[in-house]
């Protein structure tokens, strides 16, 4: 396991929607402290999804974040609990999608997220799990296209062609938005009911089911989605700090 520590100083942040594990930025914050806190969101994106977190607030004010039990100092409590998953997310594991695949459908998809107030880093890492940018991919339960629709969601939100990129993204894209309404922003949730159905989340009492699949489905696409956040995080804050030379 890595050893994380992540002190901040004077800042707000806030670690839950949007992507739990981002750091939100304050625009006060000092470059040079916007691209550690950078560097630090791209760390826990890797890390996250298979890592209790534990913390503590010290006699200055500095909160301090480290993913093991104490590390030497008995004011770190448990902060966050990870749920234990098959599926163990590997740092920069969105490479293994090539940049043109994720580029193909990037202007559809920015549409698509601006038009529906969804964040497009969530279109993307659901459009990784579920089919790894293939619009022609199909799944033995007859699952469709990019954001892989099945035929009655694709009905229900006007897709004729789930092959076609651009119905496929504005439908998925769509339920998306509509399972976020539902379950309050909860991502978590709104990812487990896009794979296991909205249904399945309410009979267990507006929890992720405990489905493997599920389970495994919902750490795959918060994994991809840190990670794409914690990229644009950290060029964001090299962006800020190249336009201040």
């Amino acid at each position: 396991m890595h050893a994380l520590v992540v002190r901040q100083i004077a800042l707000r942040t806030t670690i839950g929607q949007p992507g739990e594990g981002t750091l939100k930025m304050n625009k006060f914050i000092p470059i040079p402290m916007k691209l550690t806190i950078a560097f630090a969101a791209l760390f826990l994106a890797s890390s996250w999804a298979h890592a209790d977190i534990y913390k503590f607030t010290d006699e200055h004010g500095v909160t301090h974040f480290h993913n093991i039990p104490s590390f030497g100092d008995s004011r770190y409590k448990l902060f966050k609990r990870e749920a234990k998953t098959k599926v163990t997310l590997r740092k920069g594991a969105i490479s293994q999608f090539s940049a043109a695949n994720r580029n193909r459908y990037s202007t559809i998809i920015t549409t698509a997220a601006n038009s529906y107030q969804v964040d497009e880093s969530l279109l993307h890492a659901v459009i990784m799990a579920e089919s790894g940018y293939n619009p022609l991919a199909r799944s033995p339960k007859g699952a469709m296209g990019l954001m892989q629709l099945m035929p009655g969601t694709a009905e229900r939100y006007g897709v004729s062609n789930s092959q076609d990129p651009s119905q496929n993204i504005r439908g998925g894209t769509r339920y998306l938005r509509d399972l976020l309404k539902l379950f309050n922003n909860d991502l978590k949730l709104a990812v487990a009911a896009y794979n296991s159905g909205e249904n399945a989340v309410i009979k267990y009492g507006n929890k992720i089911p405990p489905y493997n699949e599920t389970i495994n489905y919902v750490a795959k696409v918060l994994g991809f989605y840190q990670t794409l956040q914690s990229k644009k995080a950290l060029a964001a804050a090299q962006s800020t700090i190249a336009l201040s030379k």
